[in-house]
């Protein structure tokens, strides 16, 4: 009998060597201690934006743990551990920059500066969140198709896996040149509220940046794996997935947990609140006064 995990077979193996145990197990802690916090922190700060984020993490807990369950099957590897991690750990990232796309909304807003911007306030979260579902869907599609088993919709599968992964750098080297040209833009005609001290929009704006090119590494390796097929060099190597995956994805919500958009969210309320109680203490005009 020929062992699949063998470099030789050309058939779809489940994996190409025998998943670690100890490495599932380290990241789903991990994921459980920055997410349980990233809830807490939501939570105590109403940065409701967040929600995907937070699910998102939630999903990386349940891909490792799914990992884990088929480190325990090892080599007997059974379908539905499989696809759990492999339905779960490609959709997380796609939860985490639905956040990220909202959040560059809101440091424009915070600033008054939407004329900079190269997409309207309207327009700049629904053109990326909707790319980002577009990339979910396609993702979550290409595994449940997966989940069939046989080899002909494994190998569909994966083509359609890849296109969603296509989609979602394709919108998100778009959100970095969109929010790239704020900056530039901002930088040029500046604003007299990102003048002011009291407004930390810089440090904000390159966590955004940070954050994001971490989530496109992971994405380019993603497309690079399944490009690859089912026996290609990096499926034969489980680090390269705990390097340009885990740590990464565990490194974005960590550098989140740190640099919470909370600041941004408190001066979106304060300013509300502000232009509510000026409205409210406006005395309205007599009637003998509104027709001279």
């Amino acid at each position: 009998m020929i062992d699949p995990r063998d470099s030789g077979d050309v058939g779809f193996a489940f994996y190409r060597y025998d998943p670690s145990m100890g490495a599932a197990v380290i990241f789903i802690l991990l994921f459980v201690g920055t997410t349980g916090y990233h809830i807490i922190q939501m939570f105590s700060s109403s940065t409701w934006f967040l929600i995907p984020f937070v699910i998102g993490g939630i999903f990386e807990i349940i891909g490792y743990i799914g990992r884990a369950m088929s480190s325990n099957q090892t080599p007997n590897w059974t379908l539905g551990p499989y696809i759990v991690q492999t339905l779960f750990l490609l959709l997380a990232p796609a939860l985490l920059a639905a956040s990220v796309y909202m959040f560059l909304g809101r440091i424009i807003l915070v600033l008054r500066a939407e004329n900079l911007a190269l997409l309207k306030r309207k327009w700049l979260t629904k053109v990326f969140v909707t790319g980002d579902v577009l990339s979910f869907m396609l993702q979550g599609a290409g595994g449940g198709i997966q989940s069939s088993g046989n080899l002909e919709s494994m190998k569909n599968g994966e083509h359609l896996i890849v296109v969603g992964l296509v989609v979602q750098i394709l919108f998100f080297a778009f959100f970095l040149v969109t929010a790239t040209h704020f900056y530039w833009k901002i930088k040029k005609y500046p604003m007299p509220r990102s003048c002011s001290p009291d407004i930390p929009w810089r440090k904000h704006l390159n966590i955004l940046y940070l954050t994001s090119f971490l989530i496109m590494v992971r994405s380019i390796f993603r497309l690079i794996e399944y490009i690859q097929g089912n026996n290609g060099y990096l499926l034969h190597h489980e680090m390269y997935l705990y390097i340009f995956d885990s740590l990464l994805m565990f490194m974005v919500m960590v550098i989140f947990n740190i640099i919470h958009p909370q600041e941004i969210g408190r001066l979106l309320r304060s300013a509300a609140d502000h232009e509510m109680s000026r409205l409210h203490d406006e005395e309205p005009p007599k009637p003998y006064e509104r027709y001279p």
